[in-house]
Order: structure tokens, then C-alpha cells, then sequence
């Protein structure tokens, strides 16, 4: 993983910036304000038109357990993405993370996608939406296949609305299940600049 020295004062302007050539900010901690950034030498991404849906997810999603909803909670996804967990029990988003995140929301560039159950935010994604590009950040799951469920959305949404761009960052096997594969940095850059060449897209 390629990683780029931190610096002391980000602003929302520069976080686009550097999402436009490829770059996203992590931190070493949650209780560690700096961030730094990383350009990984193998890019995750989920191809669009090769996404994967399980039998046994398809089935449990015509139960319909959640009610999906986008940009209602943004703060309460991000807070529930970086809470620690028994699988997850550090996490990297700070409070400099929270904040720049939370202002491209209001911005219009940060979106949420929420599993609600009654009136109790059950799992959620959340992520940057620049050109024909999604980039996926963080997700949190309190309830069975919520996140996935999330996902599953937030793909067919990206569809409809004409985006052709998904970027994981990382692949994991749990996002492998789903179609995400690697790519080399030359290959996503291209890819990335095919994305940016479009006007922001609506979310």
C-alpha cells in the first residue's frame, strides 16, 4: 500500500481534489487526529455491470426486513461505521474524518445509504460521489445481511443514475462475494479519469 505523507490542515476542496487523482485520507487511529493518504499499488473496485447477488441474499431481501433509505441519518452512519465492534475493535475514522465527511454531505458530495428497522438504524455505508465515480468508504452491519442489503441498493441506485465508477478502496473476501476485484494502479487511474471527465452526477 502506497502511502503519502499526512497534512496538518485538509479542507473539504482538497479531499475532492484528491479523490479526483486517486488518493483518500485514513488515520492511524480514531484518538489520532492527523490523517495521512494512501494510494494503493492494487485498487479494489466493483465492476457495475458484474455485480453478484447471492441466492440466499436474493431471498432474504424479497422478505424485505429493512426499509432503505439514502441521506437521512448521514451522521448517525458514519458515527455507527466507526464504532468498535468484537470483529472490528479499532476503527481509523477520527474526529478530523468525521468532520470533513460530514461537511461534503452538506456539500452534496458525501451520501449515506441506511438499513432502518422501525424507527432503529440497523446497518449503513456511507461514501463520496464525484463525477460518474462512487467511492465507497466505510460500512457498519447491527443486524443480519443490513450492510449487504445497503450495498445491493447502493449498486442499483449507481446503475440508474448512469455512474460507472464503484471504488472499494480494498478488497475483502466479504466484498469478493459480490463481484469486487483488484486492479492495478495504472489501470484504475484510467478508469478513474473516465469517470471525471463527467459532470457530477445526481446521487
Amino acid at each position: 500500500m502506497a502511502r503519502r505523507s499526512g497534512y496538518s490542515k485538509v479542507t473539504p476542496e482538497v479531499l475532492l481534489r484528491a479523490y479526483s487523482i486517486g488518493l483518500f485520507p485514513m488515520a492511524e487511529s480514531a484518538d489520532d487526529p492527523r490523517i495521512f493518504w494512501v494510494e494503493p499499488e492494487m485498487r479494489g473496485i466493483i465492476p457495475l455491470n458484474d455485480f453478484h447477488v447471492s441466492r440466499s441474499l436474493s431471498k432474504e431481501m424479497r422478505k424485505k426486513p429493512f426499509d432503505i433509505r439514502f441521506d437521512t441519518a448521514f451522521e448517525a452512519v458514519i458515527a455507527g461505521c466507526a464504532e468498535s465492534t468484537g470483529d472490528r475493535p479499532t476503527t481509523w475514522i477520527n474526529t478530523t474524518i468525521r468532520s470533513l465527511y460530514s461537511t461534503l454531505h452538506r456539500y452534496g458530495y458525501a451520501h449515506s445509504v441506511e438499513a432502518w428497522r422501525g424507527d432503529e438504524l440497523v446497518g449503513g455505508l456511507y461514501g463520496v460521489s464525484l463525477g460518474a465515480a462512487f467511492f465507497g468508504e466505510s460500512m457498519f452491519s447491527r443486524a443480519t445481511n443490513a450492510s449487504k442489503i445497503c450495498l445491493v441498493h447502493l449498486v442499483e441506485r449507481l446503475r440508474n443514475k448512469g455512474f460507472r465508477l464503484l471504488d472499494t478502496q480494498f478488497t475483502t473476501e466479504h466484498l469478493k462475494t459480490f463481484g469486487a476485484i483488484d486492479v492495478p494502479k495504472a489501470e484504475y487511474a484510467k478508469m478513474l479519469a473516465d469517470a471525471m471527465e463527467s459532470a457530477d452526477l445526481d446521487f
